[in-house]
């Protein structure tokens, strides 16, 4: 059994980590620990966060900035957490309230909440798991970013007037909330 896991770890390379970006955590979860304050999880996508620093709390409401007062990760007290980590942070002074599952924790400054985008979308045939049928101008579905969800009405080229499964479009969308979103994100359409 040990040599089979070396031949693995000689095989497969270990993936390399962002951290060089600025700081970026998607909210998985919220806890409130007494004594403590607001704990919020979740995978850090990239940069590094240490103990002390200042992050802003970005999207769905409007953008506050607090401080990490505690990393941890598997019940370890930690200094910082990197890339790839998925983590528990101590936050100064937020209320459970003021924290939800799809807000992201930032570096301050390095990402804005928007609620209109334009993105390329494939819409999956019948054969690949997806539509039926067209949709046509101002159709409302769920989009889904990083650990959230929310409605968004979609706005078809001129030239368009349906799109059919199996179609690629380039389509304008208006949210019903802001999202912390920057150029390059992926997201899906349900």
């Amino acid at each position: 059994m040990e040599r089979l896991a070396e031949a693995l770890d000689t095989y497969i390379p270990t993936p390399e980590r962002a951290v060089d970006g600025a700081f970026l955590m998607p909210v998985e979860d919220v806890f409130s620990i007494s004594g403590r304050g607001t704990v919020v999880t979740g995978r850090v996508e990239r940069g590094i966060i240490k103990v002390g620093e200042e992050i802003e709390i970005v999207g769905i409401i409007d953008t506050v900035k607090t401080t990490c007062t505690g990393v941890e990760m598997f019940r370890k007290l930690l200094d910082q957490g990197q890339a790839g980590d998925n983590v528990g942070l101590l936050l100064r002074g937020t209320k459970r309230e003021d924290v939800q599952r799809g807000q992201v924790l930032a570096k301050p400054g390095s990402i804005k909440p928007h609620d209109h985008f334009t993105g390329e979308i494939y819409v999956l045939s019948k054969d690949e798991g997806g539509r039926h049928t067209p949709f046509f101008n101002n159709y409302r579905p769920q989009f889904y970013f990083r650990t959230t969800d929310v409605t968004g009405s979609i706005e078809l080229p001129a030239d368009k007037e349906m799109v059919m499964p199996g179609d690629n479009v380039s389509i304008t969308v208006k949210l019903i909330s802001p999202i912390a979103m920057e150029e390059g994100l992926r997201f899906a359409i349900r």
